[in-house]
């Protein structure tokens, strides 16, 4: 029931924050093109990157199993979003603006596998700093 209240409590803040981060980013560059789930998702999966090297070097509080829950499972789990990608995309295509469509799939799937990798080579080398 613990590790339940605290993936709970990661959820909480995770939404909150992909709220605050996705209208600040769709403030700043429009809301024509879904820049702020594109933003919320490639930073997370930046950071679920640095999560995981660090958790799987089994040094610090990354490596804690409550803290995963915390942080990998709750927070960014609830931070990133696949649901608001999918649905803005397919507003895209009934919009008939395809090529738009296709970028934020494209640009998506892209940026974030770029985003986790560095994010999982910058946790490697933290580790091998600490």
């Amino acid at each position: 029931m613990q590790d339940l209240a605290w993936v709970m409590l990661g959820c909480a803040l995770g939404g909150m924050a992909r709220l605050w981060v996705a209208n600040i980013v769709g403030h700043h560059l429009g809301e024509t093109f879904p820049w702020g789930t594109m933003v919320v998702n490639v930073t997370g999966a930046f950071v679920i990157g640095i999560f995981a090297a660090v958790a799987a070097s089994g040094e610090g509080w990354l490596g804690e199993p409550t803290t995963w829950l915390f942080a990998g499972i709750g927070f960014l789990g609830s931070y990133t979003t696949v649901s608001a990608f999918s649905l803005q995309t397919l507003f895209l295509m009934q919009n008939g603006q395809r090529w738009q469509a296709a970028g934020n799939v494209a640009l998506s799937l892209g940026l974030c596998l770029a985003a986790a990798a560095l994010g999982l080579l910058a946790g490697t080398g933290l580790t091998a700093v600490g």
